[in-house]
């Protein structure tokens, strides 16, 4: 069982930055995938990045060469630096833990970042 508490979120003006960081309570081995995920009002949950342990990464096209994904496996926590944020940025952003190989998956409580002048 993996529990996930993001924090960070908040009101940025457009062309600020943020740094998001979801904690695990359990440790997270080699073999689980973290990702950032999103949700506007009215629209579907989105990926914006994910991390392998090895350090891979991919980002969605809206997203890429402005957030960056990184993760501490020691301290158990993944981070969004998200710079030059837009408008469109504003959603709540969700932190997601994946088991590789099963069906095992885990989401956090959500946290709320608005962009706006």
């Amino acid at each position: 069982q993996v529990q996930l508490v993001e924090s960070g979120g908040g009101l940025v003006q457009p062309g600020g930055s943020l740094k998001l960081s979801c904690a695990a309570s359990g440790r997270i081995s080699s073999g689980y995938v973290m990702g950032w995920f999103r949700q506007a009002p009215e629209k579907q949950r989105e990926l914006v990045a994910h991390i392998f342990s090895g350090g891979s990464t991919n980002y969605a096209d809206s997203v890429k060469g402005r957030f960056s994904i990184s993760r501490d496996n020691a301290k158990n926590t993944v981070y969004l630096q998200m710079n030059n944020l837009k408008p469109e940025d504003t959603a709540v952003y969700y932190c997601n833990a994946r088991q590789l190989f099963t069906a095992n998956n885990w989401w956090g409580q959500g946290t709320q970042v608005t962009v706006s002048s």
